[in-house]
């Protein structure tokens, strides 16, 4: 046993405060309400701009494709519930069932970025961009940042899939509902109010 793991056995784990009564590592955490933090900053940006320019706005709302995100949206909510049944299908089926879900996640996540990818391809084709206006560069960079998370959290969940231990899936589900939350925000904010 090296000196660190003597030492935590002899001290016990590291008490976070209130962080060390959450699900999965305190360190994730940490993470997630910086990044929450960060999400909040892009949202109120986007609610400002939106009040400064109304009618560029309801424009850009106007052009897109609601199906779309209404689709991709079911797609993230059902694969965070995959993510919360990989975490209890550890405990009363095991590591391959727990596997299966969060492969099902997983696949959910790359279907969310395959429909996101055909929404931009199709502002492309009609001449959208970040230049376009102050809504398309919002849209884009709000989207865009989430879109990379939601690879982050694929990639996330595939190591937690190799080493499925129980705080691990809680750490990456916590990671995975942040996206999901972060979308749930993000979607009727950016697609529906006017």
């Amino acid at each position: 046993m090296s000196d660190v793991d003597s030492a935590i056995a002899e001290d016990g784990p590291a008490d976070w405060g209130v962080l060390s009564d959450l699900p999965g590592n305190p360190l994730m955490w940490v993470l997630i309400i910086g990044e929450l933090l960060v999400f909040g900053a892009l949202l109120i940006g986007f609610a400002v701009s939106r009040l400064l320019h109304p009618a560029m706005f309801h424009a850009g709302q106007a052009s897109l494709n609601l199906w779309l995100a209404g689709t991709n949206t079911l797609v993230l909510i059902t694969s965070g519930y995959c993510a919360a049944n990989a975490v209890r299908a550890r405990a009363t089926a095991g590591v391959t069932a727990s596997r299966l879900w969060l492969l099902a996640a997983m696949g959910l996540g790359g279907c969310f970025l395959a429909i996101k990818g055909v929404e931009y391809a199709d502002k492309a084709a009609h001449g959208y961009g970040l230049e376009t206006n102050a809504f398309y560069t919002l849209f884009f960079l709000l989207t865009g940042f989430h879109a990379l998370h939601v690879v982050m959290g694929i990639i996330v969940l595939g190591i937690v899939a190799w080493h499925n231990n129980a705080e691990n899936l809680e750490t990456g589900a916590a990671f995975w509902h942040m996206v999901d939350l972060v979308w749930l925000i993000l979607f009727p904010l950016v697609y529906l109010l006017r």
